[in-house]
């Protein structure tokens, strides 16, 4: 296979982690006889460094032209002032948009090797295996926001289509019939008016899914068992700023944010693949960030868009048996473990492949 890949590192780690990702798509390629074309762009607060602009026209053209983009992450306190008018968070939002990405798919499996980096206790933990469905372009993060003129009141403002939430739904759906047949949908019914126009659209899309188990669940609610019963859960589909906080809460489940990928996907093959950590600038260029967040997105990346499945079941195998070999970077290290810095970690996984 002949694939283009974009590459935007973006800021802090985002370097270091994607250049790992790369390492391992590489190794992937020679292993299985294809060829992977990487061409790398300036997305965020390095892209407003050098073109006053978090997301260059060029940055989004190159997106477009490509198979599949490889995605670092944005933002850091050099670009923190919120008095300026651009941020690089909007570069990201700007991809989702441009791209067309409406669904984020955030895998939460728990590798046994690793139920002691959480602090949830190990029974509790035990068999957590769940995928959270996200919206990604509407909702309160795209709606209108302002000030008054006196600056003393704000608002931000959550909209809904039935299309938005018909199309992200059917993802959940079609997902978990690949898996265990069980979506739970996410809301806040009781309060929000888009909410109980999300809750109607997914009780008509159930009836289109009679061989999957269907619940609704409030926001809160959801936020309590996935600590008290996370692994009841298979799909969980939701809005855009509900899934945004719930992944991060999720992700301590598996012990690291440095452990889950995600995928950005819309319409056709071409998808957005990120870790779903920050840029953590504290340790950028330092050689410790833990990289198996980027190389599963990459996984990913060959499962989504360019369908290859057992290149992508290559890569997971990889690091599960790297985690088996007992290393670790330092964000999962316990006594006994051996503890590899940024590199060796991606290193070890691409010689595995």
């Amino acid at each position: 296979m002949h694939a283009k890949i974009a590459v935007l590192p973006g800021d802090g780690i985002g370097e270091d982690v994607t250049g790992e990702a790369k390492k391992v798509l590489e190794a992937v390629a020679e292993r299985f006889g294809h060829q992977f074309m990487f061409t790398s762009a300036l997305v965020g607060g390095a892209a407003i460094d050098a073109f006053g602009v978090p997301l260059p026209e060029d940055t989004l053209a190159l997106c477009r032209k490509s198979d599949a983009v490889l995605f670092g992450a944005v933002g850091g306190p050099k670009w923190d002032d919120p008095t300026k008018p651009v941020r690089p968070e909007q570069g990201l939002l700007g991809l989702r948009k441009g791209l067309g990405l409406y669904a984020n798919l955030r895998p939460v499996r728990l590798n046994p090797l690793l139920v002691d980096a959480s602090t949830i206790k190990p029974e509790v933990l035990a068999g957590t295996d769940l995928v959270v469905v996200r919206e990604l372009t509407g909702g309160i993060y795209f709606g209108a926001r302002g000030r008054t003129d006196d600056g003393k009141s704000a608002y931000d403002t959550m909209t809904y289509t039935t299309h938005e939430i018909e199309r992200v739904l059917r993802v959940a759906f079609e997902l978990a019939r690949k898996r265990r047949r069980h979506v739970t949908s996410v809301d806040k019914a009781n309060v929000l008016e888009c909410s109980r126009l999300w809750r109607e659209t997914a009780s008509q899309m159930a009836a289109q899914y009679p061989d999957v188990q269907f619940e609704h669940l409030l926001v809160d609610s959801c936020a309590m068992h996935l600590i008290r019963r996370p692994a009841s859960f298979d799909v969980i589909v939701t809005e855009n700023m509900f899934g945004d906080i719930l992944t991060d809460e999720a992700s301590m489940l598996a012990g690291s944010m440095g452990m889950l990928p995600s995928a950005s996907l819309g319409e056709g093959t071409r998808g957005l693949y990120e870790p779903i950590h920050g840029s953590a600038p504290d340790i950028a260029g330092k050689g410790i960030a833990n990289p198996l967040a980027a190389i599963l997105s990459s996984a990913l990346l060959l499962r989504y868009s360019l369908n290859l499945e057992t290149e992508a079941a290559a890569v997971e195998a990889a690091v599960d048996q790297a985690l088996a070999e007992g290393y670790r970077t330092s964000d999962l290290a316990s006594p006994g473990m051996r503890v590899c810095g940024t590199s060796e970690m991606g290193n070890l996984v691409a010689g595995i492949i």
